[in-house]
């Protein structure tokens, strides 16, 4: 097919014939003068095709740049001197907002520098080096940029540069710098770069403001946080406790992990740690009515997974779309044991005296507020010698990696943390790469049982009684009390308020309870705990005994002689009533 002959029926196409042939003819521009930069592409020296470069700063300009595309175009339409083909490049340049520079060869030698630079850097000399007439691009570390730019002919940014404030600018100003290689034909063509600068001080400083902004948002998610949480932990007589919250990340939507350390009464103590999934205010405000509401239940002295029962409903009725897991464990000293409950969450790792840690997975449910599952309790052995560990799932989730990997690093680093709780915390995290930057909350609780010698030890008491042979057992567990307390070297107001209340708490037993009986007196560095159990499942309850009435004033004087009395239900069926002294500080240890 002869495209030629179809070529030529086209609209336009003589006249873009004639152009190019007055192209061809076109006359070659004279060689330069020793010292001028050389001209731009399809520029006649002669002033032909293109308008003249002005003098830069009053000096002589060094050569004439013209519009390669702006000539051809207007030899395509046949004419030139309109229009656009009317402005040269440097009246192009010499407008522009951008600060603009164009060097050329291997020292980049001035050649030209626009109004905008000269405002922001003072008034330049054409033809000097970089490195002597413009120092600012040094200090701005473009020099060896501008090398790589000549030697790749590949154009390179440098984003947010700051240029200081100098007299006559009352702030310093930031800007995005382009160097773009540009060649300058010629008899000898010369390759050059083309310095391009604009500003964008006004977007940095609003980014700066939304960053400023961020970080306060993210202090006050984080505030919120930690006054949801316990601000300082509950210190019971037999455990050591320390916890340690992480917010993850640096974003300011805060989690909803909780802990929170509960002392029941009768040296008993329940710990609690629990994770509501997602982030953001709503998750912090689910995690707070739940925390509420443990440590309510907790005051009923319920067994765990009755705890846990509650929960569940309360969590459907705040939110049924938000999931939320929880471990509720109860220490009691005198069984030397841990009993626990879990909603979904991870399971607890005990150290045993002997170095060994075992997971205790047994008693797990689904989580909160999916509704018609019977959570259950389980006992693991937590004596003396014995640790462990609560915490959420961000301290072993990963997202390339399988949780169970997870749990067994945080195994292996629980097996040799050692030293107190506190420290046994900041080793875990820091065995399992818990920095500022972790992108999950981390909740940790961990607690000790510690073995007592010496002089410690002696702070530390126990006495029991069975309660045998109906009423005249009242007699024997008075005089035993009265013997057991005088041992203990207790003042004589205290030896008798604890007579009285061992008196009042057995004939309460002997009158409404059914046997076994058993009176138990425990002593701690900080408290005295008397404490009476039998068969019956019946609490005693405070009420207000008329004159008349010959009973119901034994518990009502408990409550009034005792700094703290409560009742529970037993796992193996009765219950158990209490009461505690508060030790004075003259009592002797």
């Amino acid at each position: 097919m002869n495209f030629t002959r179809w070529s030529a029926r086209l609209p336009g196409t003589p006249r873009r014939i004639a152009a190019a042939r007055a192209v061809r003819r076109r006359p070659q521009a004279p060689a330069a003068p020793p010292g001028a930069v050389p001209a731009a592409r399809n520029e006649s020296r002669d002033g032909q095709g293109g308008a003249s470069v002005p003098e830069a700063d009053g000096a002589e300009a060094p050569g004439r740049v013209g519009t390669t595309a702006a000539t051809a175009a207007a030899d395509a339409r046949g004419g030139t001197g309109r229009g656009i083909d009317a402005l040269s490049v440097q009246d192009l340049l010499g407008h522009l907002p951008a600060l603009v520079a164009l060097v050329h060869g291997p020292d980049h030698r001035v050649a030209f520098v626009n109004g905008a630079y000269t405002d922001v850097f003072g008034p330049r000399t054409p033809g000097a080096s970089a490195a002597e007439a413009l120092p600012e691009l040094a200090e701005l570390g473009l020099l060896p940029l501008m090398d790589q730019v000549l030697r790749s002919g590949r154009p390179r940014t440098v984003k947010s540069r700051r240029v200081p404030a100098r007299p006559g600018r009352t702030r310093p100003g930031y800007y995005t710098f382009t160097c773009t290689p540009i060649e300058l034909p010629g008899p000898e063509p010369e390759r050059g770069v083309l310095v391009f600068a604009a500003e964008v001080t006004d977007q940095i400083e609003v980014a700066e403001r939304l960053r400023a902004s961020e970080r306060r948002q993210r202090e006050a998610a984080v505030t919120l946080q930690r006054s949801l949480l316990p601000q300082q932990l509950e210190h019971p007589d037999d455990l050591r406790v320390a916890a340690a919250y992480q917010p993850g990340g640096t974003e300011a939507a805060v989690g909803g992990d909780w802990y929170d350390v509960i002392t029941l009464g009768a040296g008993r103590t329940a710990l609690v740690i629990g994770d509501v999934m997602g982030r953001g205010v709503r998750a912090a405000a689910v995690m707070g009515q739940l925390r509420t509401a443990v440590r309510a239940y907790a005051r009923l002295d319920l067994p765990p997974h009755e705890v846990l029962q509650l929960l569940d409903g309360l969590a459907a009725e705040i939110d049924p779309n938000q999931i939320a897991t929880c471990v509720y464990a109860v220490h009691d000293p005198n069984e030397g044991r841990l009993v626990y409950a879990s909603a979904g969450h991870m399971p607890i790792l005990v150290r045993d005296p002997d170095g060994t840690v075992h997971r205790a997975e047994a008693a797990t449910g689904p989580p909160l507020g999916t509704g018609g599952w019977l959570h259950t309790s389980a006992p693991v052995a937590f004596g003396p010698g014995s640790s462990a560990v609560l915490y959420t799932d961000g301290l072993v989730e990963r997202r390339d990696a399988d949780i169970d990997q997870g749990i067994d690093a945080l195994e292996g680093a629980f097996a040799g943390a050692t030293g107190t709780p506190q420290t046994v915390c900041d080793r875990l995290q820091r065995a399992l790469g818990i920095t500022a930057e972790h992108d999950d909350d981390v909740a940790l609780l961990v607690l000790q049982h510690p073995v007592r010698t010496g002089q410690d030890a002696e702070l530390f008491h126990n006495a029991a009684l069975d309660l045998l042979g109906g009423n005249e057992a009242a007699p024997r567990a008075r005089a035993f009390a009265s013997g057991v307390l005088a041992s203990w070297r207790f003042p004589a107001e205290l030896h008798d308020l604890g007579v009285l209340a061992a008196s009042e708490l057995v004939a309460n037993s002997l009158q409404h309870g059914t046997p076994p009986m058993r009176l138990r007196l425990r002593r701690t560095d900080r408290r005295l705990i008397i404490e009476v159990t039998d068969g019956d499942e019946h609490l005693p309850r405070r009420r207000r005994a008329e004159p008349a009435d010959e009973s119901g004033r034994g518990i009502s004087i408990v409550a009034t002689i005792s700094s703290a009395w409560g009742s529970r239900r037993t796992p193996g069926g009765g219950k158990a009533v209490w009461c505690e002294f508060a030790l004075p500080e003259t009592v002797p240890q």
